[in-house]
């Protein structure tokens, strides 16, 4: 590299941009070729605009330690404390600001320098620690004192000084300003001015130091007089323009819900890049034309895009804002923050989206003497104590080592020093020293737990490393995940891992349909119960009989296989026969509710091309003219039972459809999902081994059967010898089943809605939940951690299972076992997928979204459904090729499900995405799913 690269190199970034601008003779600033001249001399002087708006937070806050900056530097030798003291005391007087106090007159703030101010460096002895870990956690605590306390902007003094003697020679100085009269560089001037004194004073000798040409004050005043109406306005102008229609808030997934006052409270995550990491990126940037400020603020933006999914969002950056010479030397608070907004539309590569950022930046640069401020008055945005105006998210980057000399006789390291606060919710800090890349992530605690901002920036440095590698490659294509995050989803995304559920590959998909799976139980229990409804009952023999007798009926009528029959009856015994007859006859049952209205019912036996009806006599009348034949198994009884009692041959193959069930979705157009016997079994298999139906009297159908979730209390206790408890419909749905189930005890397993279990709880003593089921399956709702406490309180034994699955996946998918102990409020997870179903939580583009970011449910495995019928481009949108299959047409269905991997791995639903729910944070307040959904099927 060339001496003039060299010297650019070492350049800020924003005078690197301030050059590239001035050789193209692209920058005008305000004042340049205009001197700042010394004010008048008056009892009080202006604030500058980015004074003035601290000042106003400080009133409105009440003071608050996000505003401290700090300096501490670990001093190793024989400390002259004497010395010491007469540097501090020096650069007070060198420097107004260090003896300013901000007070109003007549409602306008304005700055009293006293022309003396004597600051007394407290001194802290630990050295009577012996143990090294235990002073070192006294030297911080300590630290967060001085740091984390607040100054009295009107009384003064505004910094403190405090020296803490770790031994004999070995120290900590510790200095701390508020940061409405310092900035960061101001502290690099404060070190670099104490090392010089000190190496002068420690050998008798006077200030090296020149006088400064003018001070803080006079460059408030200047500025004020330089941004006058015309220039401000000249000036706004642009950013007007340039932030028009800008979205003022990132939508970033937080593991807390947002408060409705920001506290400030913050922590930091460290970064540590390496130098090899560091040497491709100062590379690349190199062979691009554009300095590492550039590459690194437009991999921030790839990341902050990757996270959120918005492509147009705003990132604040600071700026030394000292254009003028004859402010490089001063102590004051002259950064200003530049809004930039980022444009990641069309996702481009990242080499193109580098080309937008230097341009938006240079544009950006050349206003920057705008206050931010003045644009927040500007563009007025909606004004909430909850978050920042304009941006939440920041980037720092500066590559010049500003504390790296030593005083006379005296060894100089930095401190890490966490002062507890962050200015915004997400800032990246970055520096360049020794070849290395470093700095942290700082964050507020309100809204982030430390291993999501630890996972953060690992992702950051897995996209940085694929940047380098692949910069052509698009920003949804580049790397985020780790290695090892991407081995364990992809685990997770295809294998149940659900304490006492398990998965149970040990069921094959595909070994049988149900009915001939019924028929094997038929055999072991013959004379065992199978259905009851009422006062009426059916054995296994009685059930299998009549069964195949309405299928050798069917089978003469022309019902096959792929055949659909229509099936609109009330829960009864003859509802459970139509079902097993239909199916056994090799045909495919589409269930119709009778209490629908007859235009949805005429709609729906159109839709499903049905020439073939099964019901009752009394819903002859409603179904007339629907269908061009009626089957009323009850008055036509006499003819069915002339056929034979035994089982049919032939019939269905696993990929045969078994049912149709139409559902309206979120177009509220019914559509027919079409599934398989394939994926029917391998959901009730799983089911009959993970929740033990073996074990107890049967389960409960409450439901009609146009709604899938009776599909496993009809089904799989048939699948072992248990009975089918068909719940009375008369009445409301949940008083019925709550005096069925305070009647009965010893249940194999009970399935409701959240809704139910509310409706259940109310009223059923709660010595009937302890002993009424040993497992409750909870599905088709979201479910919340609340709706358990009745059962949890009275049925503590009770294994808790959230079932979560479209009706175009089988029934259920993925489940959540919620294990006995303390229920956490808000959403409960729908934790992990059942045997041979995958689920994946993807970005819009179709990449596994990393632990705790929102993505919407895609769902693969035997279980998917063949699609919609007579559907072919919806099924075409919804079903589509399966991304990480090797199979040949294995497919996924796009569930429109919005959720998150929670870091043990479990997935968390968070609503509908077409709903346009917004994820506000990883715990969702009680109710809000529910009553957004509400009226939404």
């Amino acid at each position: 590299m060339s001496d003039k690269n060299l010297q650019r190199a070492q350049l800020s970034p924003a005078k690197q941009t301030l050059l590239e601008q001035r050789l193209r003779g692209a920058f005008a600033g305000l004042g340049q070729g205009n001197r700042i001249p010394k004010r008048p001399a008056q009892a009080t002087s202006p604030l500058s605009f980015s004074q003035q708006r601290l000042w106003f937070l400080n009133l409105l806050q009440g003071g608050s330690s996000q505003y401290n900056n700090s300096i501490a530097q670990h001093l190793t030798g024989n400390l002259n404390m004497a010395v010491l003291e007469q540097c501090i005391q020096e650069i007070i007087r060198r420097h107004e600001p260090l003896r300013a106090s901000f007070e109003a007159t007549e409602g306008q703030p304005g700055q009293r320098i006293a022309p003396v101010l004597q600051v007394s460096v407290q001194c802290l002895d630990l050295s009577n620690i012996v143990e090294s870990t235990r002073r070192e956690e006294a030297l911080q605590s300590l630290a967060r004192e001085y740091t984390g306390a607040s100054f009295d902007l009107a009384a003064g003094p505004l910094l403190w000084v405090a020296v803490m003697r770790l031994a004999k020679n070995e120290h900590v100085l510790l200095v701390v300003i508020h940061h409405i009269i310092s900035d960061g560089w101001s502290l690099s001037i404060f070190w670099k001015e104490f090392v010089a004194l000190y190496d002068a004073f420690s050998s008798g000798q006077p200030s090296p130091l020149e006088e400064l040409p003018i001070q803080y004050a006079d460059y408030a005043a200047w500025q004020r007089s330089v941004l006058a109406d015309e220039n401000l306005g000249q000036q706004l102008g642009y950013w007007r323009e340039q932030l028009a229609g800008a979205p003022t808030i990132l939508e970033f997934p937080t593991d807390h819900r947002r408060p409705t006052m920001q506290s400030f409270r913050g922590s930091r995550c460290p970064l540590v890049l390496g130098e090899t990491l560091t040497t491709r990126l100062r590379e690349f940037a190199q062979q691009e034309g554009l300095t590492p400020f550039m590459v690194l603020l437009a991999a921030y933006a790839t990341l902050l895009y990757r996270y959120t999914g918005q492509r147009d969002f705003l990132v604040g950056t600071p700026i030394a804002g000292r254009t003028q010479p004859e402010t490089e030397p001063l102590i004051g608070f002259f950064v200003n923050t530049l809004v930039l907004r980022m444009d990641l539309s069309g996702d481009p590569s990242f080499l193109s989206l580098l080309k937008r950022v230097n341009a938006m930046a240079a544009g950006a640069y050349a206003h920057q003497e705008t206050p931010f401020e003045k644009i927040v008055e500007a563009l007025q945005p909606e004004r909430t104590l909850s978050h920042n105006p304009l941006f939440q998210v920041s980037f720092a980057y500066e590559n010049v080592l500003t504390f790296a000399s030593s005083p006379a006789n005296l060894s100089a390291s930095p401190v890490s020093i966490d002062n507890g606060t962050a200015k915004f919710d997400l800032s990246l800090e970055l520096m360049e020293t020794d070849g290395n890349l470093w700095g942290s992530f700082e964050y507020t605690t309100d809204l982030f737990e430390a291993d999501t901002v630890a996972r953060i920036a690992a992702h950051f440095q897995t996209l940085l490393e694929g940047i380098v590698a692949h910069p052509e490659q698009r920003l949804s294509q580049l790397p985020l995940l780790t290695e090892q995050e991407e081995r364990l989803l992809t685990t997770l995304s295809a294998e149940a891992n659900l304490h006492s559920l398990g998965t149970q590959k040990e069921t094959a998909p595909g070994s049988s349909s149900f009915h001939r799976l019924f028929e094997v139980q038929v055999q072991q229990t013959p004379a065992a119960l199978a259905a009851t409804a009422g006062r009426g009952q059916l054995t296994y023999q009685e059930l299998n009989a009549r069964a195949n007798q309405l299928a050798h009926y069917l089978r003469e009528l022309g019902v096959g296989p792929e055949a659909r029959v229509g099936l609109s009856m009330e829960r009864s015994l003859d509802l459970i026969v139509g079902i097993i007859g239909i199916l056994k006859a090799g045909g495919c049952y589409v269930p119709l509710d009778p209490g629908y209205p007859r235009e949805r019912i005429a709609f729906l036996v159109e839709d499903a091309h049905l020439s073939l009806v099964l019901c009752h006599e009394r819903l002859r009348e409603r179904l007339s003219g629907a269908a061009q034949r009626l089957v009323c198994v009850d008055s036509e009884w006499e003819r069915i039972a002339q056929h034979s009692q035994g089982n049919l041959a032939g019939g269905a193959t696993e990929d045969n459809l078994a049912y149709v069930i139409y559902t309206s979705g979120s177009t509220g157009k019914p559509k027919g999902v079409m599934v398989t016997h394939r994926g029917l079994s391998n959901y009730l298999l799983w089911s009959k081994n993970a929740y033990q139906a073996d074990k107890g009297r049967g389960a409960p159908v409450h439901s009609a059967i146009t709604f899938d979730l009776t599909v496993t209390s009809l089904f799989t206790p048939l699948l072992c010898g248990r009975t089918v408890v068909l719940v009375p419909e008369e009445g409301a749905e949940a008083f019925p089943l709550r005096n069925v189930l305070g009647d009965e005890s010893g249940l194999s397993f009970v399935k409701l809605t959240p809704a139910h279990l509310e409706l259940v709880a109310n009223g059923l003593p709660p010595e009937n939940a302890a002993g009424m089921t040993a497992r409750l399956i909870v599905g088709g709702e979201a479910l919340t951690g609340e709706a358990l406490a009745y059962w949890r309180a009275h049925a503590p034994q009770t294994l808790i299972v959230n079932e979560y699955g479209p009706t175009e996946t089988v029934v259920g998918c993925c489940v959540f076992e919620q294990v006995a102990g303390e229920i956490l409020p808000g959403p409960v997870p729908i934790g992990r997928p059942i045997a041979n179903m995958q689920l994946y939580v993807l970005d819009r583009d179709l990449c596994l979204a990393p632990i705790g970011v929102p993505g919407e449910i895609y769902i693969g495995g035997v279980g998917v459904a063949r699609g919609y019928l007579d559907r072919p481009d919806l099924t075409a949108e919804r079903f589509i090729p399966h991304p990480f299959a090797s199979e040949p047409g294995a497919r996924l269905y796009k569930t429109g499900d919005l959720a998150r991997y929670r870091p043990n791995g479990d997935i968390e639903y968070l609503g509908r995405n077409d709903h346009q729910i917004k994820v506000r944070g990883f715990r969702i307040e009680p109710g809000e799913i529910e009553a957004a959904l509400a009226g939404h099927p």
